[in-house]
């Protein structure tokens, strides 16, 4: 069972993890590059955000959402 878990361990650290200590590395010449990996889920993130208010925005506008106070059991 050792060698399985040294196995993993080894597939983990110099293959899978391997590209991030190479953007580790590249701290010292720029932050920015450093940090590219951040900087694609912000924006992923950022973008996925206004797809939903535009979703939102849609629904709304097209009066598909029911706004009775009874539509909720919480709510009455």
């Amino acid at each position: 069972m050792k060698d399985f878990f040294e196995g993993i361990e080894w597939l983990v650290e110099f293959t899978l993890l391997n590209p991030l200590d190479e953007l580790r590395a590249l701290e010292l010449d720029s932050w920015f590059l450093a940090n590219i990996l951040n900087w694609v889920f912000m924006i992923v993130g950022v973008l996925a955000f206004l797809y939903w208010m535009k979703q939102l925005k849609t629904f709304n506008d097209r009066n598909e959402e029911n706004r009775e106070s009874t539509s909720h059991s919480f709510l009455g």
